[in-house]
């Protein structure tokens, strides 16, 4: 069975998320990377959102391979939640490995980060995402209306936690 691993975000990880972001259609999410040199920029902001507290990035790998990215970004009016966000290569699609990486990342936030709540917010078209939250036990709480963007378009996210 493959292995699913994730470890903090590296800048030398940039060549392969610029590929990544660059040869697939990301259809329910905006990827704000134009260039590789913008990715670095992204890579490079990492340590001091840790720091601060904003956001805990990881590379996810499979087999050693990097094949997506993942992340928990902090609540900066409520340090107790947390929102995860992944994404996958589309080569690597429908294998469960984001749904291994959400259960390492929830054991992060739930005992690293001490968070009391973590929620997921996906388009309410990404049916893949939606299973993810399902398969780790997440409930669904609702719908949060034009929450999301990609482009000049705001979509409707279903909204989905877990508290500790």
């Amino acid at each position: 069975m493959p292995q699913v691993k994730i470890r903090l975000q590296e800048l030398s990880d940039a060549e392969r998320f610029f590929e990544i972001f660059t040869q697939t259609d990301f259809e329910y999410i905006e990827v704000p990377v134009e260039t590789l040199e913008d990715e670095k920029r992204f890579l490079n902001l990492n340590e001091v959102k840790r720091k601060t507290n904003f956001e805990h990035n990881y590379s996810i790998l499979l087999d050693g391979k990097l094949v997506g990215a993942c992340g928990i970004r902090i609540d900066q009016h409520r340090p107790w939640v947390g929102e995860i966000g992944y994404l996958v290569d589309k080569d690597y699609c429908g294998q469960g490995i984001a749904t291994e990486a959400v259960r390492k990342l929830e054991k992060i936030g739930f005992g690293e980060l001490k968070l009391q709540r973590i929620a997921i917010l996906m388009d309410i078209r990404n049916l893949a995402s939606e299973q993810v939250a399902l398969k780790c036990g997440y409930e669904k709480e609702g719908i949060a209306k034009k929450i999301h963007r990609i482009g000049k378009e705001y979509y409707d996210c279903f909204v989905y936690a877990k508290t500790r």
